[in-house]
């Protein structure tokens, strides 16, 4: 089997208390793995770890069965295709919807970005990203006028525009309607049939039934179980330790 992301006892620490305690999983390549885990097991610690954004205490990850490192730096993470959303939208406020993409597809500052939005390769590469998520009829509004619902979408835009080939999503489901859960959803779907990997931080027990391959269960740090969505729900440490059973 091949593995988009291995940790090999990863450790992390915040003033003495491990977050992640020897962490050893494999994500596979080209499917949907869902990470769940009550909170304060160390989920978005490992995404943060997993994406540049803390530096482990010790262990290595590896990516793509590749190089193993001890590090990874938040500017060398999209290098390596690996890109994510968080759980509190990050987003150029005062940037039109288009402009927010643009900066992603063009890889510039903002300015320069404004500057090459007339380009029809980058601007059609941000319309197509926009209409994946429903939002090519608000191109022009402001992020900052937009509904949580739509400024989520718009992030999840931005994170496609990237093009990377492992998608860490954060909670993406959080505060969305029916109708915008269903469309994440298919996303989700249609990236695993393009061949991308998908890591899924989510609580809704229903959604990791419906879209994982494989789920990895985490408690204080370390792993708890994994398997299939039915092995690992049915598993009565999961259902004592998280469903609260």
């Amino acid at each position: 089997m091949k593995y988009a992301i291995q940790t090999k006892g990863m450790v992390k620490e915040f003033g003495g208390v491990r977050a992640i305690d020897k962490l050893s999983i494999s994500l596979s390549k080209g499917k949907i793995t869902g990470i769940i885990g009550p909170n304060g097991s160390g989920k978005t610690t490992l995404t943060n770890v997993l994406t540049g954004f803390h530096q482990m205490d010790g262990g290595t990850i590896v990516i793509n069965g590749e190089t193993e490192h001890g590090r990874l730096r938040s500017r060398e993470v999209l290098e390596l295709g690996i890109t994510r959303t968080f759980q509190g939208v990050r987003l150029f406020e005062q940037l039109s919807v288009l402009d927010n993409v643009l900066v992603v597809v063009t890889k510039r500052s903002v300015w320069g970005a404004l500057f090459e939005r007339h380009q029809k390769f980058h601007y059609d590469q941000a319309k197509e990203v926009l209409e994946r998520v429903g939002l090519w009829n608000k191109q022009g509004a402001k992020a900052a006028e937009l509904s949580y619902g739509q400024r989520k979408l718009l992030e999840i835009a931005r994170t496609l525009a990237t093009k990377a080939d492992i998608v860490l999503f954060d909670e993406p489901y959080a505060g969305l309607f029916p109708e915008m859960v269903k469309m994440v959803s298919g996303i989700m779907t249609e990236l695993r049939e393009e061949g991308k990997t998908i890591i899924l931080i989510e609580h809704d027990m229903a959604l990791i039934r419906q879209l994982c391959d494989r789920v990895v269960v985490m408690d204080a740090g370390k792993l708890l179980a994994e398997g299939t969505p039915h092995e690992v729900l049915a598993d009565k440490r999961v259902i004592e330790a998280y469903l609260g059973a």
